[in-house]
């Protein structure tokens, strides 16, 4: 069987897909946590965000979206200080005003994973002809939830962003057909199919 591979080249992309991607994901810190990578990554490589994970750690408090909630000059000042760190104002100020909203979601929803989950009824979505390689960059649900989410006061997540966010907590199943873990997530978590272009935005 093969894996994903358009994208699972090195060491640190296989540990990822072998582990995390794509596999349902209900815990909210590791849902901010995926999130901001994501925001994070704009303009720049998956690879970087992977290598750099524990820096990214480091500074946002393992990713505690209650304390990031929290963060003033100080703290930005800090991480931009941080070696290694990557040095935009703009995406560590993204990811403080992020956490603010995250934090009003959970209160609101129970949870930012129960949020997320209500779009697909809580199953994992396989659309037609992403597991024979025919993905897309967005669809109409990352457009309407990119939408919602910036209503929100959520920034740098837009339809793309948002995309690759459902792919990675376990939303959408777009691992190959042929991959070991395309069947793993199907045997073990509930799914649900949908044609590509099902959804209305």
């Amino acid at each position: 069987m093969a894996y994903c591979n358009s994208w699972c080249k090195t060491t640190a992309d296989k540990n990822y897909h072998d582990t995390e991607w794509g596999v349902p994901l209900y815990d909210d810190r590791m849902q901010f946590e995926f999130l901001m990578l994501e925001v994070m990554q704009c303009g720049l490589s998956w690879q970087l965000m992977l290598k750099k994970r524990d820096i990214f750690r480091k500074c946002f408090d393992r990713f505690d979206y209650a304390r990031v909630a929290r963060y003033s000059d100080v703290q930005i000042k800090r991480i931009l200080n941080t070696p290694g760190m990557i040095q935009s104002p703009r995406k560590i100020k993204a990811v403080i005003a992020n956490a603010k909203a995250f934090c009003k979601l959970r209160r609101e929803f129970g949870s930012f994973s129960n949020f997320l989950w209500n779009y697909c009824g809580g199953k994992t979505i396989l659309y037609t002809g992403h597991a024979a390689g025919k993905v897309p960059a967005f669809n109409a649900l990352s457009v309407r939830l990119s939408t919602e989410l910036k209503k929100r006061g959520f920034s740098f997540l837009g339809p793309v962003t948002v995309y690759s966010h459902l792919q990675a907590c376990g939303i959408i199943n777009d691992h190959s057909k042929t991959c070991p873990r395309f069947v793993y997530i199907n045997k073990k978590y509930p799914t649900t199919r949908k044609n590509r272009e099902g959804e209305a935005f």
